[in-house]
């Protein structure tokens, strides 16, 4: 049985923050295209939330973390 922070859930964790690092700074870049003025608090959000939500991801579905029926 392998411990809860695992270095495979830790590296997938990462990953997940960069990924959603990088969506977050989409979504910042596309607002900044509309004529909306964008605050430094709603790309600090954008890009916090969303690589707080990657992470959370990336922790949850490791490879080895499926719950099937096989026999």
């Amino acid at each position: 049985m392998s411990s809860p922070l695992a270095p495979t859930r830790i590296s997938a964790a990462v990953v997940g923050a960069l990924v959603g690092a990088a969506a977050g700074i989409l979504l910042v870049t596309a607002a900044g295209t509309l004529p909306i003025t964008v605050s430094g608090l709603f790309a600090g959000l954008a890009v916090g939330v969303s690589a707080l939500a990657g992470a959370v991801v990336g922790a949850a579905v490791t490879p080895g973390n499926t719950r099937s029926d096989q026999r």
